[in-house]
């Protein structure tokens, strides 16, 4: 059975489920906003202890690296980013799940074959871009300056 456009858009919009956009975005904002909120108390934690404030940052990113993989590695990532949307996205938690998550799944294939081999299939590509961009920026930097 073949349809028409007309036809094909009413069913379209008849089947198709309905976004909350207002909703989905609140929740992706106050998701955010808690992982940052609890990036700023790791930060103060780590300032309290005495460590100095370089330190502190580096301390707080690889924090939020280990308990985004930790979640991730528990379950737990995908059932908050069902809810919270892209305020999981964050660029630390986001990822590092974008990490963990090919590597768990890859996991029955052993350690180098399936973890090694899948880890970066996700964040490959934006690691090889960053890195090649961060080359040529340097490059023109070099000569500008």
């Amino acid at each position: 059975m073949q349809m028409d456009k007309a036809t094909y858009r009413k069913y379209a919009q008849e089947t198709s489920v309905k976004s909350k956009l207002l909703l989905n975005t609140a929740k992706a904002f106050l998701a955010g906003g808690l992982i940052c909120c609890l990036g700023e108390a790791l930060l103060g934690l780590y300032k309290y202890l005495g460590i100095n404030l370089e330190t502190a940052r580096t301390l707080e990113i690889l924090s939020l690296i280990f308990l985004s993989a930790l979640v991730t590695g528990f379950g737990f990532f995908d059932n908050i980013a069902k809810h919270a949307g892209a305020g999981t996205l964050l660029p630390i938690t986001g990822f590092a799940n974008a990490v963990v998550s090919p590597a768990i799944d890859a996991k029955h294939e052993g350690f180098v074959l399936g973890v090694g081999s899948k880890m970066f299939v996700i964040a490959g590509p934006v690691i090889v871009y960053g890195t090649i961009a961060s080359i040529l920026y340097g490059i023109v930097y070099y000569f500008i300056k």
